[in-house]
């Protein structure tokens, strides 16, 4: 096979802070070598040009043999950014016994409420993480030290690093906070500070590049899949019942393709990656009006992304400068409504919108091994000296990857797949095309 990938080596290095010259603590691990690559095959798009298969070689993830810091002496901080996500308070314990029991640090900080705990204007004081703190929080969901959104400056974070006598920051958050993250190390190798910066990439929107899967994914299907059977029960509960389920996703829409495809009982998805039209030959609300009168009932599942189209520009951004969207699944049941009471057709349509409820459970059981995963790579690439990276999962292989490629780009459904293809199947929709660059009509993920 060819080789397309317009990435070479140099671009999936590592940085270090210097050379890694002090014995591993741990007493009982494999040890993987720096000079251990993993080839993956991936697409080039993943890289922000080209098209079509194409090989990268990755550093493996895992423990190494020597390490760079002086483990009983340096001290550590974790910080959460962002929104909330399933499985935050597992990766904070992961870091926090990984750091304690196997490399015997000096001590773990917490910096509170995101990157505002870092401003001293704030009040927030950083708090002691110890085994016996965080023994219990994985059985909790949100973050236990509290998160926020909205940029801080990076050179007010790095003197709060240095007063602090911080050696190495964990950074959780998502592709927003992966991009501070990159500032924050920049303005480290400004000052030639020997700080490491680790980042673990967090979003229940699945969308932060080259992480195949992101942790909370999993749980927030599974609770979102629990939202589509309650509307499909109220759905075939009455004649011509339209439920219809928000679920997350501002540009992706992997949550909404993926609970479709667990449970095989939606008939419309409509997501971020696709546009679409209510009315015409391949409007939505006309091949709504044909399955009412075949079956009886439909469920639709909007991811909070789509159909922005059709909605006026609010303008406005957040505090994290995503703009604000417009809420298509109200514009979405108006319109339902409005245009089955033009026809005199009666209908009884049922809104859900488990939105923070999915966001803000706990982990479940596969979450929460892969988040201990996380933790544990984390801390042992730290310890070794890496700086300006994340750990990822790419396939079934743990690698690193440099905050350059993880902020590229934001990941997005790929509406040419067998995945989406997959979806198609399933909802029983008519088909448009997956297969063209040209804007769809009506795209059924």
């Amino acid at each position: 096979m060819e080789d397309r990938c317009p990435v070479s080596d140099a671009d999936t290095a590592i940085t270090v802070l210097g050379p890694a010259k002090i014995p591993s603590p741990l007493p009982y691990c494999r040890f993987d070598d720096d000079a251990a690559r993993v080839r993956l095959e991936l697409d080039a798009s993943d890289f922000g040009s080209g098209r079509g298969p194409c090989l990268a070689d990755f550093e493996l993830a895992g423990p190494r043999g020597r390490i760079y810091f002086d483990s009983s002496k340096v001290k550590v901080a974790i910080v959460t950014c962002g929104g909330l996500c399933p499985g935050l308070n597992d990766v904070i314990r992961a870091i926090v016994m990984e750091c304690h029991h196997n490399y015997h640090v000096a001590g773990v900080l917490g910096i509170r409420f995101g990157l505002q705990g870092f401003i001293e204007s704030y009040g927030h004081a950083p708090m002691d993480l110890t085994p016996q703190s965080v023994s219990d929080i994985h059985q909790f969901g949100g973050t236990m030290l509290g998160s926020s959104r909205g940029p801080q400056k990076p050179e007010d974070i790095v003197d709060s690093l240095e007063r602090l006598n911080v050696g190495i920051l964990f950074v959780i958050g998502g592709d927003g906070t992966m991009k501070a993250a990159r500032r924050i190390q920049e303005e480290i190798a400004r000052r030639r500070s020997k700080i490491s910066v680790i980042g673990v990439p967090k979003t229940i929107d699945n969308d932060v590049n080259l992480v195949t899967k992101s942790f909370g994914f999993d749980t927030a299907v599974e609770k979102a899949t629990e939202a589509i059977r309650c509307a499909h029960t109220e759905a075939i509960g009455a004649l011509n019942g339209v439920g219809v389920v928000k679920v997350m996703g501002r540009e992706s829409g992997f949550i909404a393709a993926q609970a479709t495809l667990a449970l095989k009982e939606v008939n419309y998805v409509l997501v971020p990656e696709c546009s679409f039209t209510l009315t015409g030959e391949q409007g939505l609300l006309p091949s709504l009006e044909e399955r009412l009168k075949a079956r009886k009932h439909a469920v639709i599942v909007v991811a909070e992304g789509a159909g922005q189209n059709l909605l006026p520009d609010t303008g406005a951004r957040d505090a994290s400068g995503n703009p604000v969207l417009g809420d298509i699944a109200q514009y979405l049941c108006g319109e339902i409504e409005a245009y089955f009471r033009d026809r005199q057709m009666p209908i009884t349509l049922k809104f859900i919108d488990p939105s923070y409820i999915i966001r803000s459970v706990p982990a479940n059981a596969n979450d929460r091994v892969y988040c201990g995963f996380l933790g544990q790579n984390a801390v042992h690439a730290a310890m070794a000296g890496k700086t300006g990276m994340v750990v990822s999962r790419l396939f079934d292989r743990y690698v690193h990857l440099p905050l350059d490629l993880v902020t590229l780009k934001r990941k997005k459904l790929n509406i040419s797949s067998d995945y989406w293809r997959s979806v198609l199947e399933s909802t029983g929709q008519h088909e448009v095309t997956p297969f063209t660059d040209d804007p769809v009509v009506f795209c059924p993920v």
